[in-house]
């Protein structure tokens, strides 16, 4: 049976609660079969009782809403991880249109080539840059791009940024204290900044 949370108080101890009402546990008046002497007694409280409930239930709000914000951190991370896999299948695909292009060399990983595209569509790699050609270029210029030891590519104007990345990842790597090594991270992030 469901009483409301003003039921059974006494004119002593009403407090001019208001109309709201609180779902209380039914009283069993023969709990394990045993019957209780006063039942009435048993399921009498008082309004501090009723305070301290709903006390309780706040409290049990208040965690309810801390964890829907660890939940909306895990679901900030899954976007960001969604996002970084864009970039990488934007990045495999243009990896793969640049081994694509034609050459007449072998490609060494660690060099620097240059992409130009012919009047027929036809793109190509070459070692000479746009000013070694000086005024005979007689292509369109698309881009240098160095050739990783991964065999991926990275674009002229990001090698800074990619070697930066590599000196940290390589100091990590040598480092048996990681504290010394994030000291070392957020050394070179001031310096950059």
């Amino acid at each position: 049976m469901k009483r409301a949370a003003t039921e059974n108080l006494s004119n002593d101890d009403s407090i001019g609660m208001n109309s709201k009402q609180v779902n209380l546990v039914e009283r069993n008046t023969t709990p394990l079969g045993y019957e209780l002497l006063n039942p009435n007694y048993v399921g009498k409280h008082n309004a501090f009782d009723l305070i301290s409930l709903a006390s309780e239930i706040q409290n049990a709000d208040i965690a309810v809403n801390n964890q829907s914000g660890k939940l909306t951190l895990i679901l900030d991370q899954i976007r960001f991880l969604q996002s970084q896999a864009h970039q990488i299948l934007r990045d495999i695909k243009t990896d793969v249109n640049l081994h694509q292009a034609a050459c007449n060399f072998k490609k060494v990983a660690g060099k620097t080539y240059y992409l130009y595209q012919r009047e027929s569509g036809q793109c190509y790699f070459s070692m000479l840059s746009p000013q070694e050609w000086g005024m005979k270029l007689l292509h369109k210029y698309l881009g240098g791009y160095r050739l990783e030891l991964d065999q991926t590519w990275t674009p002229l104007d990001r090698i800074g940024d990619v070697d930066e990345k590599k000196k940290i990842t390589k100091k990590l790597i040598q480092s048996s204290n990681f504290a010394e090594s994030f000291r070392a991270i957020a050394n070179t992030d001031d310096a950059m900044n």
